[in-house]
C-alpha cells in the first residue's frame, strides 16, 4: 500500500523582470508523480540543480508547491496549514545535508531533541530524557553525550544526531535530503548502514535524496532519475541500474567508477550544460545533450511510460525498441 502518493506537483519561483516583460518562472520541480510504499526506499538522483531538494523540502512544507497534490498516510498535506499542518509534521521529517548548519550550536542534543518531543508527545520531563537516550543509543551514540553541544562532534556523529533528531516523532517517513554527501567515504557507508538497520527495527519509510547512484542502488528498493524538474525514468533499483533505458541514466551510470578490469561500461560524456530552468527547451528537455536525439525529440515531449513488466517506467521516444527487446527476453 501506498504510504505516499505524489500527483502532478509543480514548484516554480517567480523571476522578477522589468515592466513589460512577460513573467517567467524559474521551474524547479515540474509535473512530478510518484508513490512510496510504507517501510520501503525511495531513491532520488540527478545532477546538481535538477529540482531533487526542490522537491524534497516540498514534501515536507519548506517549500510551497504551486501546484499538484500530495498525501501522507491519506492526509493532503498541499492544502494543510497552520496548526493543522504542524500537528500533521509528527508523520514527516527530514534530514538536512549539512550536518554542521543543521543544529543550532547553541543548543545542547537533549535540547535540540527534545524540543520535538515537547512538540509531538505528552512525555513529561524524565519521559523525554529517556526517550533521548534511547535515540541516541539507537544511532550508535552513548547517552551520556546529550547535554554537549554540537560543536564538540564529528561530522559523521553531528549526522547521526540529525538521525536521531529526526526518529523522535516517531514518523511513517523520513525525507533524507544527500545526508552523506558532506561526509568522507567510510562514514558515509555507515550511515547508510545505520538508515538500513533503523528502517529494519522501525519500519519508517525513506525518500533518500542523492547524487550517487552506486549508493543510491544499495539503500533503495525504487528509484527516480530526475532531470530539469522531471522524472525521466524510474524503476525497481537493480532492473533500472542494470538495464538503464534513458540515455540520461545510461550516462549516470557509466559514471560509477567499477575495479572490474573486464567490465564493458563505456563512459558516456554528456556536452554542454544543464538548460536553464526559466526557459526549458522545446520537446525532451535533455535533448540538447543527448547523443541519440532526433527530430521528435525536439519537436515532441514524451511521457513517462512503462517499458519492461518489473514496472520500469521511462520518459524517451526509444521506449519502443525497450519493449521489444524486454519481450524477446
Amino acid at each position: 500500500m501506498a504510504l505516499v502518493k505524489v500527483n502532478d506537483l509543480k514548484v516554480w519561483y517567480p523571476v522578477k523582470n522589468g515592466w513589460f516583460k512577460a513573467r517567467q518562472f524559474v521551474r524547479a520541480v515540474d509535473g512530478v508523480s510518484f508513490e512510496i510504499e510504507a517501510g520501503t526506499t525511495m531513491g532520488l538522483v540527478g545532477e546538481s540543480g535538477c529540482g531533487k531538494s526542490t522537491l524534497g523540502r516540498a514534501l515536507v512544507k519548506l517549500e510551497e508547491p504551486c501546484g499538484g497534490a500530495f498525501t501522507i498516510g491519506g492526509v493532503n498535506l498541499a492544502e494543510l496549514k497552520g496548526g493543522e499542518l504542524r500537528k500533521a509534521r509528527k508523520k514527516f521529517q527530514m534530514i538536512f545535508q549539512d550536518p554542521y548548519g543543521s543544529l543550532n550550536p547553541r543548543l545542547t542534543i537533549f535540547s535540540a531533541i527534545d524540543e520535538v518531543l515537547q512538540l509531538h508527545t505528552a512525555f513529561d520531563r524524565q519521559q523525554r530524557v529517556d526517550r533521548v537516550a534511547e535515540l541516541l543509543e539507537l544511532v550508535g551514540l552513548e547517552a551520556d553525550v546529550m547535554y554537549r553541544y554540537p560543536h564538540q562532534f564529528s561530522g559523521g556523529q553531528r549526522q547521526r544526531i540529525g538521525i536521531a533528531r529526526a526518529l523522535a516523532a516517531e514518523p511513517d517517513i523520513i525525507i533524507a535530503d544527500e545526508p552523506v554527501s558532506a561526509l568522507d567515504v567510510s562514514v558515509q557507508a555507515q550511515i547508510i548502514n545505520l538508515l538500513i538497520k533503523i528502517q529494519k527495527q522501525t519500519g519508517t519509510a525513506f525518500l533518500f535524496i542523492a547524487h550517487d547512484l552506486a549508493v543510491v542502488e544499495h539503500i533503495s528498493k525504487n528509484i527516480l532519475v530526475m532531470y530539469l524538474g522531471k522524472i525521466v525514468e524510474s524503476g525497481p533499483a537493480k532492473e533500472l541500474c542494470a538495464s538503464p533505458v534513458h540515455p540520461y541514466t545510461q550516462a549516470l551510470l557509466s559514471a560509477i567508477p567499477t575495479i572490474d578490469p573486464e567490465s564493458k561500461r563505456k563512459r558516456i560524456i554528456l556536452e554542454g550544460d544543464v538548460p536553464s530552468p526559466i526557459n526549458p527547451p522545446a520537446g525532451c528537455s535533455f535533448h540538447p545533450r543527448c547523443p541519440l536525439a532526433t527530430d521528435i525529440c525536439r519537436q515532441q515531449t514524451p511521457k513517462l511510460e512503462e517499458v519492461s513488466p518489473s514496472g520500469q517506467r521511462s520518459a524517451c521516444f526509444r521506449n519502443e525498441e525497450s519493449r521489444k527487446k524486454w519481450k524477446k527476453g
